[in-house]
């Protein structure tokens, strides 16, 4: 399924799917410790809220999902054949990571990456009681995560959405910059890699491990 970089994302049905059940194994891993204290905090009171809390989480993903595809339906329709790896589709996606680097040092970005590392802090601040209240903690922890990752979730686009080597990759760069405690090493070390694989792909696509280099249409439907 993994076509390189602009891999056709399919029906909106199959997208969304597939983008969910993505986003549940590339998140969870790294916002497992804000679900776990919730859980606690909770209580045996109410052993739906956790559940509750992780479907909002997802919910607020799934909505920034739709948001792709909405982009990737227009940039298909307007720019056409431009998009095609050959002509324009390399250049955007060896732009697409240098702006993921740049993102990296970015204040917002440090600022959602303080409440995703600081799960005590967000549920002290953000408590709501009672199952729908945990389906909005859940959905407004996904914004400040959101906020956080979606550079790095386009740089995956720019890699190979399908392409699962890459995807444990960029889930790896996003567990590491929530959860080891060197909070700058971790956010200048991802910086650094973006760096590196942006200039390669506009340089020498080739010379970047795993990538699957596109045969056909770029940011097809």
């Amino acid at each position: 399924m993994d076509a390189g970089p602009w891999t056709a994302l399919g029906s909106l049905g199959f997208f969304i799917g597939a983008w969910v059940v993505m986003m549940g194994a590339m998140m969870f891993p790294s916002v497992a410790p804000t679900v776990a204290l919730y859980a606690r905090m909770a209580g045996q009171r109410r052993p739906a809220a956790p559940l509750a809390f992780a479907g909002g989480y997802l919910v607020t993903w799934a909505a920034g999902g739709l948001l792709v595809f909405g982009v990737a339906l227009a940039g298909s329709r307007v720019a056409g054949g431009v998009l095609e790896w050959g002509r324009a589709g390399r250049w955007l996606a060896g732009g697409t990571l240098l702006v993921a680097a740049v993102y990296e040092l970015a204040p917002f970005k440090d600022a959602c990456l303080g409440k995703c590392r600081s799960p005590l802090g967000f549920l002290l601040s953000s408590w709501r009681d009672g199952t729908a209240g945990a389906l909005r903690m859940g959905a407004a922890h996904g914004a400040w995560c959101v906020g956080c990752c979606w550079a790095l979730m386009g740089s995956l686009f720019a890699l190979g959405i399908m392409n699962v080597g890459w995807m444990a990759f960029v889930a790896g760069l996003i567990a590491a910059e929530k959860i080891v405690p060197w909070r700058r090493v971790a956010i200048w070390g991802t910086a650094g890699v973006l760096l590196v694989l942006g200039v390669l792909m506009l340089a020498d696509p080739s010379a970047i491990p795993g990538l699957t280099i596109p045969t056909g249409m770029g940011m097809g439907m």
